[in-house]
């Protein structure tokens, strides 16, 4: 029996698409109904083309990734999209992204459905990269998980059962903007805003604070850098804290206790059983020294602060998924909205019956 074939026999339908946008590129997927993906795809986003040739090069997308999955459209359930930027998520609009300029108050979650052929659910990207690592990925094993993306921002998404956290006004999760430091000299994010978990624990933050300390005198194989590039980059910090540089290590242990302290305010709030970790910024993550110091000052930080039951219980590790997170969760939305109009046309039905016998 071919490999395609092999494939194909352990697959479980039904199947769903998943989509899910970048301000650079647009990763597709169809995912199985035991959240695996069965074939995937990376296109450019074409930013620059408008919303509307947006939305149909994301339908392309995914009719191409259907089709390399050997399936026909037909044979597809459901599509979950997700999108970053500020959105009101029950409209399926984007308002006013700051990474996707000129796509504001446009209607995409309806325009990828008229062009793909399918209904389409609609997420926030890091709340479905959160249901991504929920559904089939590191917080598979678990009822309810908290989920922080870091990288040039930080991300979250909350997942309780089968409920992501989006909110009243689509803005729920937004993990990284809690407060760490209520001074009114803490850290500004871009907005001007100050304290916000973001300025400490992003890419961006991490950058500065090692610019800065530069700047001030501080003796490090990343000075040379700096005057190389004329910029320091989070990756530039964990490399120069793999070759055992003191500025680099403490600026990693320094974000690490940043993180603990607002991991343990989200723990007090929520009491998750697992917060895991995900986006470009983990240091290495679990195959990597760096990676593991990092993670166990984060464990640390939340023992020393939390109360006892949630220090005891939590588990905090790195997300799985890796690039996959995101399109996966949005098959997942997807099959969600899915599921649930197939109850509500079984509950139609079982009224219908009631009301005939009566």
């Amino acid at each position: 029996m071919s490999d395609l074939a092999n494939s194909i026999s352990s697959r479980q339908p039904p199947y769903f698409v998943g989509i899910d946008l970048g301000g650079t590129n647009i990763k597709v997927g169809v995912v199985d109904d035991a959240g695996r993906s069965v074939s995937h795809a990376n296109v450019p986003s074409n930013i620059g083309q408008g919303p509307e040739a947006g939305a149909k090069r994301m339908a392309e997308a995914a009719q191409g990734a259907v089709a390399e999955a050997s399936l026909h459209l037909s044979e597809i359930s459901y599509a979950g999209l997700a999108t970053p930027g500020t959105m009101d998520i029950p409209r399926g609009m984007l308002l006013h992204p700051v990474n996707l300029p000129g796509w504001d108050n446009f209607p995409i979650r309806d325009r990828v459905a008229h062009h793909l052929g399918l209904p389409v659910a609609y997420a926030n990207d890091a709340n479905a990269a959160a249901y991504g690592e929920f559904w089939s990925g590191g917080a598979a094993r678990y009822h309810s998980m908290i989920m922080l993306t870091l990288g040039t921002g930080v991300g979250g998404g909350i997942i309780i059962g089968d409920l992501s956290v989006d909110g009243e006004h689509s803005h729920g999760s937004e993990l990284g903007h809690i407060i760490i430091d209520g001074s009114d000299d803490a850290r500004p994010i871009a907005t001007g805003q100050r304290g916000h978990l973001e300025a400490y624990c992003s890419a961006t933050a991490v950058a500065d604070r090692t610019t800065e300390a530069l700047e001030a005198g501080a003796d490090s194989i990343l000075a040379a850098m700096l005057d190389q590039h004329g910029e320091v980059t989070s990756l530039m910090v964990h490399e120069a804290a793999e070759a055992g540089d003191a500025l680099a290590n403490e600026i990693i242990l320094e974000t690490a206790r940043y993180l603990g302290i607002g991991i343990t305010t989200l723990a007090h709030a929520i009491d998750p059983a697992v917060v895991l970790l995900g986006g470009a910024m983990d240091f290495g993550g679990a195959e990597c020294d760096v990676g593991v110091r990092f993670l166990e000052r984060v464990r640390q930080e939340v023992r020393r602060r939390a109360f006892p039951v949630i220090a005891e219980n939590l588990v905090i590790d790195f997300a799985t998924l890796g690039g996959e997170a995101g399109y996966i969760g949005a098959a997942g939305i997807g099959r969600l909205a899915y599921m649930n109009e197939k109850q509500q046309l079984a509950n139609a039905e079982i009224g219908r019956r009631k009301a005939e016998e009566g």
